[in-house]
């Protein structure tokens, strides 16, 4: 079952929702690679999620800093910790394609996006509200 995006996902950015709803996108788009065993096109997509998980982090330790949100650093710890975790199990999951693996990726993908947005990007919201939906300190 495909993510959805829901309105109580947002952060009250939309530089950062829309940022949450590609990662959103290439999640969705990795699982359907892995329950068809499509290693070549996963490659791709993960690769992709690497690299756009990178800029968005860097986006969103730039705007937290920029509204004054104290547990900054932490935001940065655990988009280290995030990204750690994700290179880890992809070598993990190298050419082992069973069910279990793929089901355990899969988790891990989505909790990766889901509990990070929820427990982690949430406690921005208020310091994100003051300023307009549309501020971008870049």
């Amino acid at each position: 079952m495909s993510l959805v995006w829901r309105a109580q996902f947002s952060v009250g950015n939309d530089l950062i929702d829309s940022d949450h709803q590609y990662l959103l996108e290439i999640i969705n788009k990795a699982e359907v690679c892995l329950k068809a065993a499509n290693p070549v096109e996963l490659a791709a997509l993960l690769d992709e999620l690497g690299e756009y998980a990178k800029s968005h982090f860097e986006r969103e330790e730039l705007l937290a800093k920029a509204v004054g949100y104290p547990k900054a650093d932490h935001l940065h710890l655990s988009h280290n910790q995030l990204a750690d975790q994700m290179i880890k199990f992809r070598k993990k999951l190298g050419d082992t394609w069973t069910q279990e693996s793929v089901s355990t990726f899969s988790a891990i993908l989505r909790d990766w996006l889901i509990n990070h947005v929820i427990k982690e990007d949430m406690l921005l919201k208020p310091y994100l509200t003051k300023h307009s939906p549309r501020f971008d300190p870049r």
